[in-house]
């Protein structure tokens, strides 16, 4: 039998990881010459032709020169082996074809397996996703310590082994960090960003299949949550990190960071011999685990690729919280890191001029420290008190807490709001009067008619914020008690932080909104309600609210949903949003809602 030039299988069953290479000239710096009988060789390792890609089975045969060479556990053997692996595995990825060549149709039945980084999503590096966790939990400090510790870990992903660099993020992100902070950030945190990296020809594939599973070197603990609920995944295959005390380590659990043959051998420990029908992955350390699968796919890079749309999603990301806008990459992070500092004090600057200057000269001055907003539709003229008439109700869509500060600027006077709370930090800067809804109906509803017989008034009946185009229910009891309806449609613009959280201080809400560099909000000003479309024209309550609803859904583009605050603060904080009622504050300015 003559050792083919062109077609070479590795096998390594020992390390139980079949490693397939094919189309590439076969060079070892010495001249070809006459293979010697088969028949003299007895391998020691065979082969399992279960193993084989469909793709490749029929076009390579094992050498078994080559076999009995790799057997050898000579120490010099050993190291030049390494060696050559991580050359053999880099051209081996040619040996298995795109996941383009990949069918979707009639695989109800199969097992899927696939990685994370590069392969399920698009960026090939984790680097974010811990950056997210160590600003989330650890704050900015952490974050820049993460910052200074990536240098160390990229020099060892490249130089030393991937294992080492990830490690290296592991503790930078981890240590001392409580679990069950990790675990809320993995749940409210992370589903948007992952949400919008996923790759388009994975998801076509992943999601094709009846049984899925996640093979990856990121901690489980980190992706569990997104993987499971949003993209459906029955299992989770991820590296351990060590806890001690309800905190981790920084350090990881044996075997370790399933990278390469850990990979592997968590595949085989999870699936035993029913291996799985189609395996994905995008890097050389991930051809031991593809290699066990009967096929195998290899995802190329493809950065330019547009993500999957949110609404393709089994569960599309409706709720989510964190304070970064934007995904912090390397050179993201150290913008966030160095702008803080810098955007806190204009933050301070521009809160200051909110409050202490008259509201018809608030829009200029914010418009001088680079606050943008724009005032579209009619605004309605105050009521007039001589008249008898009750005052005008703005119902307002609700982005952040700063929405009845925006609607009193955009109407160039103070408008009193109803909430449902606030902290007590927001009440103390707070331009405008606010009172706090009790959740009883009764005392609620005698209280917003008492304030409308005294001018106009706000509310935002959606009860909570949502940062997506959605609407969340509206509460019908607005319109019981007067027929004065405008609704206002709010959209805000934020680049770097966001205004609202339902997991950290509240308190910090307007600081981060104002320390973007250029926050901007739109107003529109939508028609009064004709008198038909009202209680006192036999409407119930709530055909009003579900109108209202819709009209400012189609003004922003927006969907309308059933959900409510409870849906919200369940799906991030774990409870069901209750706020426990604390002293009344004695100033009559506090912040709305």
């Amino acid at each position: 039998m003559k050792l083919s030039r062109r077609q070479t299988v590795l096998t390594n069953d020992n390390n139980n990881c079949n490693l397939k290479l094919a189309a590439w000239p076969c060079s070892f710096g010495y001249k070809r010459r006459k293979a010697r009988q088969t028949s003299a060789i007895q391998p020691k390792y065979q082969v399992p032709t279960a193993s084989y890609s469909s793709a490749t089975a029929q076009r390579s045969k094992a050498s078994p020169r080559l076999i009995h060479w790799l057997a050898v556990k000579d120490s010099w053997k050993s190291r030049a082996l390494n060696v050559l692996i991580l050359l053999f595995l880099n051209m081996a990825i040619n040996a298995f074809p795109t996941v383009q060549n990949c069918a979707s149709i009639g695989r109800e039945k199969h097992t899927m397996v696939a990685d994370m980084d590069g392969t399920l999503l698009i960026s090939r590096s984790s680097f974010p996703y811990f950056a997210l966790v160590a600003f989330e939990v650890g704050g900015v400090l952490r974050l820049f310590f993460l910052l200074l510790a990536s240098p160390l870990a990229g020099l060892l992903y490249y130089f030393v082994s991937e294992s080492a660099g990830i490690q290296v993020l592991i503790f930078a992100t981890y240590v001392g960090m409580k679990v069950s902070d990790i675990e809320s950030v993995a749940r409210a945190v992370l589903p948007k960003f992952y949400s919008s990296d996923l790759h388009p020809e994975s998801w076509r594939v992943f999601s094709s299949c009846g049984k899925r599973c996640v093979l990856t070197a990121n901690p489980r603990i980190m992706v569990e949550p997104f993987l499971k609920d949003f993209l459906g995944a029955d299992m989770v295959l991820g590296t351990e990190i060590g806890i001690y005390r309800g905190r981790a380590t920084g350090f990881v659990c044996q075997p370790g960071v399933l990278v390469g043959k850990n990979k592997a051998d968590a595949l085989q420990k999870a699936f035993g011999e029913a291996l799985p029908d189609v395996g994905l992955g995008d890097r050389h350390t991930d051809i031991p685990f593809i290699a066990l699968c009967k096929e195998g796919y290899i995802v190329p890079p493809k950065p330019e690729a547009k993500a999957v749309r949110s609404e393709k999603l089994p569960k599309p990301v409706i709720f989510h919280d964190g304070r970064l806008v934007q995904k912090p990459t390397p050179l993201m992070a150290l913008l966030i890191i160095i702008w803080i500092p810098i955007g806190f004090l204009l933050a301070c600057l521009r809160i200051t001029a909110g409050s202490l200057l008259p509201m018809p000269l608030v829009y200029y001055a914010f418009w001088a420290l680079g606050v943008r907003v724009t005032v579209k539709g009619t605004p309605p003229p105050p009521v007039k008190k001589s008249t008898g008439q009750s005052g005008i109700l703005f119902i307002c869509s609700h982005r952040t807490l700063l929405d009845p500060i925006f609607l009193s600027t955009a109407l160039g006077r103070p408008i009193p709001v109803v909430t449902y709370s606030v902290s007590r930090l927001s009440e103390i800067i707070s331009p405008i009067k606010t009172v706090s809804l009790s959740r009883d109906r009764a005392t609620d509803a005698s209280m917003i008619k008492k304030l409308l017989q005294e001018g106009d008034l706000a509310i935002c009946p959606e009860g909570t914020t949502c940062r997506e185009p959605f609407l969340l229910r509206f509460s019908a009891l607005f319109a019981e008690l007067t027929d004065q309806h405008v609704p206002v449609a709010m959209v805000n613009r934020m680049s770097m932080f966001h205004g609202t959280t339902a997991r950290g201080w509240k308190g910090m809400d307007p600081f981060y909104f104002f320390m973007n560099p250029s926050p901007a909000y739109e107003v529109t000003f939508l028609n009064k309600l004709p008198m038909e479309l009202t209680c006192s024209s036999g409407k119930s309550s709530h055909e009003i609210a579900n109108y209202i609803q819709r009209v400012i859904a189609a003004t922003l583009s927006y969907e309308c949903t059933s959900f409510t605050r409870k849906d919200k603060y369940r799906a991030l904080a774990g409870n069901d949003g209750t706020v426990v009622e604390k002293p009344k504050f004695s100033a009559n300015k506090v912040m709305g809602c």
